[in-house]
């Protein structure tokens, strides 16, 4: 071959390589925290404090995301989770995004835990336009696109879910007097306005008592002995773990029998229902949106097959009584799906982007009938529930699943 045609041809297998690098490079595009090798995520959970038993959501995702790994990663990719504790307090929820975002340079801030920390990073977080993506709070806040278009939670909000609980009252005691018990924050006021607004014209009438209190407070039992003195027919419980617990068993010990309705969020059998006593719990009614791991009814579902082999084989200090766990292993299966979506393309739009086109999504811990739908308009992924009893040591289901959307 005579050397010009030679060079030509190398000249076009040279164009032709460099096209092709070109293309694979414009169709890879990465924001701080992401590479060819790994993604990194930032989260901070409340690993000790007053809601100290949330904790082990982080510890769940951790160790989901290391059997993800395991079995290859994402797309190739590797995740790499820091997570950091914050007590609870909002200044050190502050302090922990900082780092996160501009020292460990994740690309976003995943599942964050609690109402206060969570309103204290969402300006930043916003305004630094970084995903605080899935927080670990139902506060009905985080469905706002059009303020906050870089804040989506997951779980169903607070104020749906105490509706449901007022719909539940007027048709079954709709002459009920009822007392609430309510955490100081904005969680607590959230569930509150919540029950109001679905009690309506009756709400004035029907609560005859609101009993707020601190998680700086050691215990809630004074708050309890006060609420009984009012004679209401139902209990509010709106609480974290700890308080929960300790209301159960006060309730017992002065022998104060109304109708008690929990707030999911203190609904774990394992963190709140069994130390506060079986025998205490009858007859307690929550709500639920996931499949209960303690109960046998789900032994042969094949969703909850998959998890028990995850708490076997990668999460074994996991307990299955504990309704955290189940919550960070079906958020971080969300997660991965969202991640899934992006391909190569893992810029935090496009996680935003990704995030809010899930359509009838099953993470297989989600009780039979609900699904994670979101839109550039909706960013309430979860928003239908199921009315639920105590009875003996475990939860039973009653009635259909309900949807009620609040926010946006």
């Amino acid at each position: 071959m005579p050397i010009r045609t030679r060079s030509l041809v190398a000249l076009a297998a040279f164009a032709a390589a460099a096209v092709t690098a070109t293309a694979a490079s414009a169709q890879k595009k990465y924001d701080p925290g992401a590479s060819d090798t790994e993604i990194k995520i930032g989260n901070i959970m409340p690993y000790s404090g007053p809601a100290s038993s949330y904790g082990v959501i982080g510890k769940s995702e951790a160790a989901y995301f290391n059997k993800v790994n395991a079995e290859g990663g994402i797309n190739g990719r590797k995740i790499n989770f820091i997570s950091y504790d914050d007590g609870y307090s909002p200044p050190k929820a502050i302090e922990q995004a900082r780092k996160l975002v501009e020292s460990d340079e994740v690309l976003f801030i995943f599942n964050s835990l609690g109402t206060p920390p969570n309103s204290a990073i969402q300006k930043y977080m916003n305004s630094k336009k970084v995903p605080q993506l899935f927080v670990a709070t139902g506060a009905t806040k985080w469905n706002d696109p059009k303020d906050f278009p870089w804040t989506m939670g997951w779980q169903p909000n607070y104020q749906s879910e105490s509706q449901i609980y007022a719909k539940y009252i007027l048709k079954e005691k709709p002459n009920a007097k009822i007392a609430v018990l309510y955490q100081n924050d904005d969680y607590g006021k959230d569930y509150l306005k919540g029950l109001k607004d679905g009690l309506g014209a009756k709400a004035a009438s029907m609560i005859v008592a609101e009993e707020s209190f601190e998680t700086s407070e050691p215990t809630v039992d004074n708050h309890i002995v006060k609420l009984k003195a009012t004679n209401a027919d139902i209990f509010v419980n709106i609480s974290t773990p700890k308080f929960a617990a300790q209301a159960i068993k006060k309730m017992a010990e002065i022998q104060w029998k109304p109708l008690h309705i929990l707030n999911n969020v203190s609904a774990s059998v394992g963190s709140v229902i069994k130390p506060a006593g079986y025998e205490n719990a009858q007859d307690i009614i929550s709500a639920a949106y996931l499949k209960d791991a303690s109960d046998k009814q789900w032994d042969n579902d094949p969703g909850m097959k998959e998890f028990y082999a995850f708490l076997e084989k990668d999460f074994p200090e996991g307990n299955k009584l504990d309704g955290s766990v189940v919550v960070g292993y079906g958020v971080a299966q969300t997660l991965v799906e969202v991640l899934k979506k992006c391909g190569d393309n893992l810029t935090r739009e496009n996680v935003m982007k990704q995030a809010a086109n899930l359509k009838d999504f099953r993470t297989e811990v989600l009780l039979p009938g609900i699904k994670i739908n979101t839109g550039p308009n909706d960013f309430a992924p979860i928003s239908q529930l199921q009315l639920m009893k105590f009875k003996g040591e475990k939860w039973e289901l009653f009635g259909d699943v309900i949807s009620a959307d609040v926010g946006g």
